[in-house]
């Protein structure tokens, strides 16, 4: 009894000091969560009262609404700037600082080990050394609103009562705002839209040293049936080869005039936009609607604001009054509408880069050969840091760009890339497309454009609708862009850009209608000056001409449904192919009971499909499992997940339903054998993520919104305090909704110039970046629903006088 006495002693010490050491866990737990709460509650923003801001040349008013969308209003454009620099970073500080460091590739200096892969892939573009060149190029007039932008950012920062939150997490601080930072943070965005690499013609040598030149052209096609341009054209796809024939040395490269295929790399994206003209209107103004698809994240990428310029008597000011989304860090309006035209993006996916095969003279002297002879190779030395260890990363340059690596068949390459160019950011074009009085003007404004370049889609409120690229285009010559070549002998190479007037556009088109969804837009010609950078499947583009032409009357409204439609056209052909592969295996119990779900998927991306998820599945694991059989998988790296093409599907589709012996996939004995392999992989997930039942194996399971604060990703508690509640949302990459997990509509928006009141508008994640802002996330769930929401600002809530001070 004794023994049994003081083992219950024991165990009783034990249990006090485990419970001891919980509440110490428990107490340690809520004093960081209260820490960080104190560091919120220092960083919220001011919202009310007056101000004394140095630099302006007059008083501006902030209004904002219940939502936080900001309307700034003030006698000059400067002084405009000045406010919404000041609410910017009160607002989204630490948002700007990881755009500009992330263009800068100093994103280990404040973040940490993780992120210096990122870093060695961005510094030897050099953009921060680019960046200030710009900003000393600038004109007067530019150099007033960027100035007057910088002081805003800069005194908004030091109004603060301490750093945003997050600098206490990474333990850091945020540092001053300078020009140059704002256009680091438009060369953010070339990043975000156009790799960093020529990975297009780099995966294109890979694929050829491992399947033939022909293989790799067939499986990187630059059309497909589903394409949806606005002309109607058609191109020729590339032929089905008979046989892999490995190479093992490069391809001869191809005379000057010969065209080679067209070949790209890169997953499926998803951005809308399209117009209709005033015929289709019962008012008489053109329509346009707006979803630029990007990463989501708390807070949003955008930040609502109506700017309003309303001149002294006698000032040669011109009046202003825009409405729509700009970019935190930068002073102007992305896409709106200014009362006579409104605008919107699509990334374009037109070839703005090159591989240039660097020729060596002396390798060991870095002398390499040029059309004007010999060359050497400059050398930059740019200082790494992960935190406050710091090294010298070596960067070789040529006068055609940076080094930035070796293809597979181990030539050395330079990029030739647009955002290189001393105009690759303009801020002259921005300011001039807020006050654009006509679709003529605004397209002209596009073409002389310095922005990452885009499907530029506008209307007025004449009823005129148009399409052009905003950005310039690259006027090659002597080749197409799709294979690595050397500009060595001159024979080919960019004569500098396109001139405006000779860059592809179309206006009033037949049927008054346009449409952009990331394909390609225009054959012939236009094709051919524009090359192929990537362009996107053409189902969305589809799916969006379908909806426009099955109507000849059209409101916002109208736009909002087919924003939110989820019917997934380019899954069809694979749900057939499922099902006729699952008659095929009455015996199997697993495949037989996922018969009556596919046959009644709906074809629509519905949280509640089972058998769309299970289309979807089938689809992932033969396009997926082709072309690792063929190609392996890429290297863990800072941006790629795969060598699928956005047009390999149109591969697949001729392959799967050719089926040729000689082109089964690797490690199968034939295309029976694949596809057993493929079906034992979804019977296998839905054992995993469903429990083996068939019926919990929904859609909404995997299609949810991903939307979270960047830091909750890594320090998942995080999370509970800052992110929305995680829900289930209609929609998928191929869908006009396009939608995956942390990525999807970061705006949405249907607006006709002049009419903006009845217009419509939806922004996930929020305009605040502070929890304890009392607008933190309003709008996120108009967004998840669906539901329309004014696309100009509400009743005014909070009211900010900034009066000029010294």
């Amino acid at each position: 009894m004794a023994e049994a006495a003081r083992k219950r002693s024991i165990g009783a010490r034990i249990g006090r000091g485990l419970g001891w050491l919980l509440l110490l866990a428990a107490l340690a737990i809520l004093a960081i969560i209260g820490w960080i709460w104190w560091g919120m509650e220092r960083s919220t923003p001011v919202l009310e009262g007056e101000i004394a801001l140095a630099g302006l040349s007059a008083p501006v008013t902030v209004s904002r609404d219940a939502q936080g969308t900001a309307t700034v209003t003030g006698q000059t454009r400067a002084d405009v700037a000045h406010a919404l620099g000041y609410l910017h970073a009160q607002d989204r500080l630490f948002r700007m600082d990881m755009l500009r460091r992330y263009a800068a590739g100093e994103l280990a200096a404040l973040s940490g080990g993780s992120l210096e892969k990122v870093d060695r892939v961005i510094r030897p573009h050099r953009f921060r050394a680019r960046a200030r060149a710009m900003v000393a190029a600038m004109s007067a007039e530019e150099r007033g609103v960027l100035d007057s932008y910088v002081a805003g950012v800069n005194q908004g920062r030091a109004a603060l009562r301490g750093a945003p939150f997050e600098y206490m997490l990474l333990r850091g601080a945020p540092s001053d705002w300078t020009a140059e930072d704002t256009v680091l943070v438009v060369f953010a965005m070339y990043l975000d839209l156009q790799p960093a690499v020529p990975q297009r013609e780099m995966d294109r040598a890979r694929a050829a040293k491992t399947l033939g030149a022909e293989m790799s052209a067939f499986l990187y096609p630059v059309t497909t049936e589903l394409d949806a341009p606005i002309d109607g054209s058609k191109l020729v796809e590339p032929p089905m080869p008979a046989a892999v024939a490995p190479m093992t040395t490069a391809p001869a490269l191809p005379s000057a005039a010969a065209v080679p295929g067209d070949v790209r790399i890169a997953e499926e994206v998803g951005s809308n936009n399209w117009a209709v003209g005033g015929s289709l209107t019962a008012h008489g103004a053109a329509l346009v609607a707006n979803d630029m698809h990007l990463g989501l994240d708390v807070p949003s990428i955008w930040y609502r604001a109506r700017l309003v310029v309303r001149p002294a008597p006698g000032s040669a000011e011109q009046p202003m009054d825009a409405t729509g989304v700009t970019l935190p860090g930068t002073p102007f309006l992305v896409a709106g509408s200014n009362g006579r035209v409104a605008w919107g993006y699509t990334n374009s996916y037109l070839d703005t880069a090159d591989a240039v095969i660097v020729e060596w003279e002396d390798e060991a002297a870095g002398t390499y050969r040029t059309p004007d002879g010999i060359a050497t190779i400059v050398r930059f030395d740019e200082r790494l840091c992960v935190k406050a260890d710091c090294q010298t990363l070596a960067v070789r340059d040529t006068i055609w760009g940076p080094i930035v690596g070796e293809d597979a068949f181990g030539r050395t390459i330079a990029m030739r890339w647009t955002a290189h160019n001393p105009d690759a950011i303009r801020l002259a074009p921005a300011l001039a497309m807020e006050k654009a009085g006509s679709v003529t003007e605004a397209m002209a404004i596009a073409q002389r454009s310095g922005i990452p370049q885009q499907n530029f889609t506008v209307g007025d409120s004449a009823g005129n609708i148009g399409w052009t690229i905003i950005g310039r285009v690259p006027a090659r010559f002597g080749f197409d862009g799709q294979e690595a070549v050397s500009f060595a002998d001159g024979s080919r190479g960019w004569a500098g850009d396109l001139a405006p007037e000779d860059t592809p556009a179309v206006v009033n088109p037949a049927g008054t209608r346009i449409w952009t969804a990331n394909s390609r837009v225009m054959g012939g010609d236009a094709f051919a000056k524009l090359g192929d950078g990537g362009y996107a499947s053409g189902a969305r583009a589809g799916r969006i001409r379908d909806l426009l032409l099955a109507k000849d009357r059209f409101t916002p409204a109208d736009f909002l449904a087919i924003q939110l439609d989820v019917v997934a056209t380019r899954n069809r052909f694979w749900q057939q192919q499922l099902l006729a592969e699952l008659n095929k295996r009455p015996g199997n119990a697993e495949l037989a009971a996922m018969v009556a779900p596919v046959e009644a998927w709906g074809e629509r991306a519905v949280p509640s499909s089972v058998g769309y998820r299970l289309v979807d599945r089938f689809r992932q694991e033969v396009v997926n499992g082709a072309y690792e059989a063929w190609l392996g998988k890429p290297q863990d790296d800072a941006f790629r997940k795969t060598y699928v093409p956005a047009q390999g599907e149109g591969a697949m589709r001729r392959l799967l339903t050719a089926r040729p012996a000689a082109l089964t996939p690797k490690g199968h004995a034939s295309w029976d054998g694949f596809l057993d392999t493929v079906l034992d992989k979804v019977a296998e997930d839905v054992g995993v993520k469903a429990g083996g039942s068939i019926a919990r194996y929904t859609w909404g399971e995997t299609g949810v919104a991903g939307v979270s604060h960047p830091l909750a990703r890594a320090i998942a508690p995080l999370g509970w305090v800052v992110n929305p509640r995680e829900v289930s949302v209609p929609g998928d990459r191929p869908t006009v909704r396009a939608q995956a997990k942390g990525f999807g509509a970061s705006e949405r928006f249907a607006v006709s110039p002049g009419r903006e009141a009845e217009g419509l508008f939806q922004m996930p994640g929020g305009q605040a970046g502070n929890p304890r802002t009392p607008y933190y996330l309003a709008g996120h769930q108009d967004w998840v629903e669906g539901r329309p929401t004014p696309f100009l600002p509400g009743p005014t809530r909070w009211t900010l006088v900034m009066q000029p001070g010294r």
